[in-house]
């Protein structure tokens, strides 16, 4: 699965992607120094492996991981190739979910590209030009439809559907703030839209701001404008996470006290992303690994076990689960299951976040 964190140039989206991956990725202030996008892993933090670990002391501790894209910064036009506008839809294109990064900050020293500190200003640029973007591949399938039905009647119903997305593109809005059935959903997928990707905000503060945070104004701003858009944001300091992600464990602990937080930002973003993407974790526990396997929401334990390998999907019989939380109550799996707490669950099981598992399955030569 794979994150693009967006913004116009110098708002600090390099600054982000080094700090989440300590990737490297050149960061100057001035405008396309990211041309090709850079791309980094990045594990997703996960304090039940950490216990986990404790409890088992695996030879190794494998964490569930995303893949976050650094993206060209983009200008007014980027539709009409402006910029590298081209470059920029493409990569976006490619990504399952955009964090888009706009800054709340001010400062004399870094140049805006617009010659000014305006959060909404700078959303609305970067949206427009993805519904740009969006209204004109619309308008090519609404075309193609309607040659369609003289054929064929089934495809009033697209019709229907694209001539409603085209409204609300027109009208300025993302597609994602549209309620779609399940027959629609299907249709909408299959268009590959980029103003119906997820997508989180990132209002890049100062350190001054970061204190005062929920009262800052131009956060307020971006917070409401993203309760419209059906999007959610987080606040942090970009240039403080840069530093954070720098230092020892110990030392981030102590600079994170000196601030009263309990956790990064960059670790909120990286979990955050991991929910947007509709993603959970099931975990395995033993002594050669304690590992966190990245399933879908509403994934059935068969599915969750060709994660693992292929065979085991294959001859699945059934899954030994229990919860994370029942186990770390009763301190180890032998009291679990004396408590009878693990559970043996079928083929039409949903597995659910935090799931401990183990597969019985049997695969004939």
């Amino acid at each position: 699965m794979k994150l693009g964190i967006v913004g116009l140039p110098n708002v600090g989206k390099s600054t982000l992607f080094n700090s989440i991956t300590k990737a490297g990725a050149e960061c100057a202030n001035y405008p396309f120094c990211t041309i090709e996008p850079n791309v980094g892993v990045v594990a997703v933090p996960d304090e039940r492996l950490d216990k986990l670990t404790e409890m088992y002391h695996p030879e190794k501790t494998t964490h569930a991981i995303i893949e976050f894209v650094d993206i060209a910064g983009l200008v007014k036009g980027a539709s009409k190739g402006e910029g590298l506008g081209n470059q920029f839809l493409s990569h976006i294109r490619e990504t399952d979910a955009i964090v888009e990064v706009v800054r709340c900050f001010e400062d004399s020293n870094v140049v805006h590209v617009d010659g000014s500190v305006n959060p909404i200003r700078d959303i609305e640029t970067i949206n427009l030009e993805l519904i740009f973007a969006d209204i004109e591949t619309v308008n090519k399938r609404l075309e193609k439809a309607k040659k369609n039905l003289k054929a064929d009647k089934k495809y009033q119903v697209e019709i229907d559907l694209l001539q409603k997305i085209a409204q609300t593109l027109e009208n300025g809005k993302s597609a994602r703030t549209l309620q779609f059935t399940e027959e629609e959903q299907t249709l909408v997928k299959d268009m590959f839209l980029l103003t119906t990707k997820p997508i989180l905000y990132i209002a890049n503060v100062s350190e001054e701001q970061l204190e005062q945070v929920e009262n800052d104004e131009n956060v307020k701003k971006v917070k409401q404008y993203a309760l419209e858009e059906k999007a959610e944001v987080i606040p942090l300091c970009v240039k403080m996470e840069e530093e954070l992600s720098g230092l020892e464990e110990a030392d981030k602990k102590e600079m994170l006290a000196m601030y009263h937080l309990e956790e990064s930002g960059l670790d909120k973003v990286v979990k955050k992303s991991y929910d947007l993407l509709g993603l959970m974790s099931f975990l395995t526990a033993g002594e050669p690994e304690v590992r966190a396997w990245t399933i879908k929401k509403g994934t059935k334990a068969p599915e969750a076990a060709g994660k693992i390998h292929t065979d085991i999907q294959r001859g699945f019989i059934k899954a030994e689960v229990v919860s994370y939380s029942d186990l770390m109550k009763e301190g180890s799996m032998v009291a679990a299951r004396e408590k009878g707490l693990v559970r043996s669950e079928g083929k039409e099981y949903v597995m659910q976040d935090g799931d401990i598992v183990l597969f019985k399955f049997n695969v004939s030569k």
